[in-house]
């Protein structure tokens, strides 16, 4: 199924997109570039923009300024049904009184398509997200991870370059999502079209995308590779948004950067004046109070499992470190101190 699909379909580009509801402007002039074949996500916080962005590539938005182009081509006044694009809600919007396989097959009625083909695609959708056997069940007999399958099959029969996925996880339970996390990541490698994936869930857009978009308030802070996002944010809403972080202020002038009251190293060069230096928590390393550039106070101990979460303070500054339950690090008891080191290349250097 997959050789059949999405071979050199699916590039979008947007282009000085921007969308006003009344006086409420919700989109600021996007400019975005999707490849191809590529996983992308959208993420960012409740009312950023990114939900709009993908009903406009999706067609269930008007496109009032700016342009959407898919394979090159103008997506202005085309109505959805036309575009090659299908969408995926957290809502999977199953018809109740249908079987799997009739859910499946429902938007090939649309098409021209005869019996047989529609039986072997709807085989072949279901095979691809691992419901076979499934054909004759009712939503109603189904898990909530099953449902998800089902609308992603339904979409996926349809054949279209893009498929777009507005929070299909959103619904289901922490452990559930994670599971089919990874089952989305392998499908999308499958099946080779363009995913167009939005979230307000870091966890999933690091997990999953080849490159995602991080937006705030209608415009697009940075978009790279997630390690890059991670390791290397271009801003404090950045950093903060993705994944945990301690944000310190700190004075960089010629000599380095003075933080908390000592003079540390970082790989960031060329920043002057008053910034701020993030430094993630799994970066900062618990030593013996004398062996530290640092010292701090252990305000909390917090177990997670695999890993425990430990709140210090340092001076009037809060921060946090996250160690793994390995055997291997400093044990930390609540009310006592440790050291704190901080690698250079864990320092980034950011405006304040």
């Amino acid at each position: 199924m997959a050789d059949d699909r999405g071979a050199g379909g699916g590039h979008i580009e947007l282009s000085g997109l921007s969308k006003w509801y009344g006086q409420q402007q919700v989109l600021d002039n996007i400019e975005l570039v999707i490849e191809s074949g590529e996983f992308f996500s959208l993420l960012g916080p409740s009312g950023c923009g990114k939900t709009t962005t993908l009903r406009l590539i999706g067609g269930f938005e008007d496109i009032e300024h700016g342009s959407v182009r898919i394979d090159g081509v103008d997506m202005r006044g085309v109505p959805a049904e036309k575009r090659p694009v299908n969408t995926v809600f957290q809502s999977y919007a199953l018809f109740p009184h249908k079987s799997v396989a009739d859910n499946v097959a429902f938007g090939l009625r649309f098409q021209d398509c005869t019996k047989a083909e529609a039986k072997r695609r709807v085989g072949e959708a279901l095979e691809l997200v691992r419901l076979n056997g499934f054909e004759s069940r009712k939503p109603h007999q189904l898990s909530g991870g099953q449902q998800q399958r089902v609308a992603l099959a339904r979409s996926l029969v349809l054949r279209p370059k893009v498929l777009l996925l507005d929070e299909p996880l959103g619904a289901l339970d922490a452990k559930l999502r994670r599971v089919l996390q990874v089952e989305l990541r392998s499908l999308h490698r499958e099946v080779g079209i363009t995913f167009v994936y939005v979230t307000h869930d870091q966890e999933e857009a690091l997990t999953m995308s080849d490159r995602l978009a991080v937006m705030n308030t209608g415009r697009i802070e940075q978009v790279g590779v997630p390690r890059e996002v991670y390791d290397e944010p271009c801003s404090t809403y950045v950093a903060d948004f993705l994944g945990l972080a301690n944000l310190l202020p700190a004075e960089a002038d010629d000599r380095g950067v003075q933080l908390l009251g000592v003079e540390v190293a970082t790989a960031t060069e060329g920043t002057r004046g008053p910034c701020t230096v993030l430094v993630r928590p799994e970066r900062v390393t618990l030593v013996a109070p004398a062996e530290g550039q640092l010292r701090a106070r252990v305000e909390h101990v917090v177990f997670a499992g695999a890993a425990t979460h430990i709140h210090l303070q340092v001076g009037s500054s809060a921060l946090q470190a996250v160690v793994p339950n390995d055997g291997a690090a400093l044990a930390a008891v609540e009310g006592g101190e440790v050291g704190l080191r901080l690698a250079p290349d864990a320092l980034r250097v950011l405006p304040a």
